[in-house]
């Protein structure tokens, strides 16, 4: 009698139930499992955009904008720094990837450059026996700062798609300046286009109305900037000075005001309120602009002053701007502005195509392999059989539990999968069959079938593991799909294999009591 440990017989038993179990919701509907127990698994496979259809964007991080604003903030700084140690200068100001300045005293020139390095470490400061300075930043400098703006870049992208509803957004950085973002199931990105395009920099800044706002004139300290009313286009000189900007809210949400009319509602943190609550009380009467990348989007009247840190926006917004301008708020700036350089619309009826031809492919695949093990190795074919179809229903009940989303390549995989789950077998029934021609017993052939078998087939596996992690690793989009389904089949295809064709095989010689082998 093959001896296996009660234990690992619940085991083995336990997970082809739980494989059952998981893989089940995906034969029901998403509104038939809204009636099923709280306990009952909800999670279903995720279909790749090649398989259900949906948008494909590929956007480019604007690293010029990137640069731009780098220097601006190296000139600001140096601006700081001089007017601190009251050194005299003149023509300070960002001219394309470095900043220049002219001192008014060249005896200043040791003290001016010995305290812009100590205060600029990322800056080169080069300079001139006239007085003359240059601040360059480092190569080092600029690559950190590229690096992180894309970083960046790709969590506020995440974060907008999330906030839309979208299920299972593929997003992901692609080379050095470029990120990949896949929506299933979104059958039209305008929506979603819109928002990523917008850098979202929001400022709450003064409204100065002892000029007049002309476009194409802006005056000393202010810029003219334009508000949207209806077809016409309202100007502001808006001051340059900027009282809270938007890294300051915690949240902003769409609403509705007394006369039912779509508003965002926003809290600051407490930075922020009290900036915004200074700024307020000593402005009373005053107009202040909400400035949404260089677009007045409100310009309301401070009729007193808010001290709480919150606040509403107010304009002829639609439900859905209201929506979508809140939804901004809460995600945060971008960097950079993100220029989409590919747009791509894949219809539904691709992806049934391609499901019915897996389907097709699936179903051959394991009626012939089916065929040749029953022929070849008669019950322990037949057994080999059941266990490639636990491998299945482990598999797909893998991907449910996982959130893995299933493409077309995936589908390869699981069709590849098939083929490997029976080469085990095909090599442990070999073993069987040698060891009986060697004069071993019955019980004890099948025995050492198993054992001796054990590690080719960890070694054949592993092996194949290690070069399936490689894909994952390095590859991306179609190529990890392949690469997430095939170890997850090679590693079921070794529990089924192994654990629960010889525990079949014990229940079968439990019950029958053979005199002989039917290999």
């Amino acid at each position: 009698m093959i001896h296996i440990p009660l234990w690992r017989t619940l085991l083995i038993v336990g997970v082809c139930l739980l494989g059952i179990l998981f893989v089940s919701p995906n034969f029901f509907t998403k509104k038939q499992l809204e009636s099923f127990p709280s306990w009952f698994p909800k999670h279903q496979i995720v279909l790749g955009l090649d398989l259900q259809g949906g948008a494909h964007l590929l956007l480019e991080v604007d690293f010029k904008a990137v640069e731009k604003e780098q220097m601006q903030t190296l000139a600001d700084s140096a601006r700081t720094v001089l007017r601190k140690e009251q050194i005299g200068y003149t023509g300070l100001s960002p001219k394309g990837e470095e900043v220049t300045l002219k001192l008014r005293d060249s005896a200043d020139l040791a003290k001016a450059v010995e305290i812009l390095k100590k205060e600029e470490r990322d800056a080169e400061v080069i300079s001139t026996s006239d007085g003359g300075i240059t601040l360059k930043l480092s190569e080092s400098a600029i690559r950190e700062r590229k690096k992180s703006a894309l970083a960046q870049s790709i969590e506020i992208v995440r974060r907008r798609v999330d906030e839309t509803g979208t299920a299972e957004p593929f997003i992901q950085q692609q080379g050095e300046d470029r990120i990949l973002v896949q929506l299933p199931g979104l059958e039209d990105p305008t929506r979603i286009k819109n928002l990523l395009g917008k850098t979202a920099k929001l400022q709450f800044r003064f409204v100065d109305t002892s000029v007049s706002a002309e476009p194409g004139k802006p005056t000393p300290g202010n810029d003219v900037l334009a508000e949207e009313h209806g077809d016409k286009l309202r100007y502001y000189a808006v001051k340059k000075q900027v009282i809270v900007s938007g890294d300051s809210l915690v949240d902003a949400q769409p609403s509705f005001d007394q006369y039912n009319r779509p508003i965002v509602s926003f809290k600051f943190d407490s930075i922020g309120s009290k900036k915004f609550g200074d700024a307020t009380k000593n402005n009373v009467g005053k107009i202040f602009a909400i400035v949404l990348d260089d677009k007045v989007i409100s310009a309301p009247n401070i009729h007193e002053p808010i001290l709480g840190g919150s606040g509403q926006i107010s304009g002829s917004f639609s439900v859905q701007q209201a929506q979508d301008l809140a939804l901004l708020m809460r995600a945060g700036a971008l960097p950079a502005p993100l220029n989409v350089i590919e747009e791509r619309t894949v219809g539904p009826g691709l992806g049934a195509d391609s499901i019915i031809a897996g389907e097709h492919a699936t179903i051959i695949a394991i009626l012939l392999v089916a065929a040749f093990m029953f022929i070849a190795y008669s019950f322990f074919g037949a057994v080999a059989n059941i266990a490639v179809i636990f491998n299945l229903i482990l598999l797909f009940a893998a991907l449910s539990v996982t959130g893995a989303t299933l493409t077309l390549p995936g589908i390869a995989g699981i069709a590849l999968t098939i083929g490997m789950a029976v080469d085990a077998n095909v090599l442990i029934n070999e073993r069987i069959k040698e060891e009986i021609r060697m004069g071993r017993k019955m019980l004890s052939a099948i025995d050492a079938g198993y054992n001796r078998a054990m590690t080719t087939i960890i070694d054949s596996n592993l092996t194949t593991l290690i070069g399936v992690g490689l894909l994952y690793q390095f590859g991306a989009g179609p190529t990890r799909g392949f690469a997430v389904t095939t170890s997850i089949g090679i590693i079921v295809s070794m529990f089924t294999a192994i654990s629960l064709t010889k525990q079949i095989v014990a229940w079968w010689i439990l019950w029958r009591r053979p005199t002989r082998l039917p290999i």
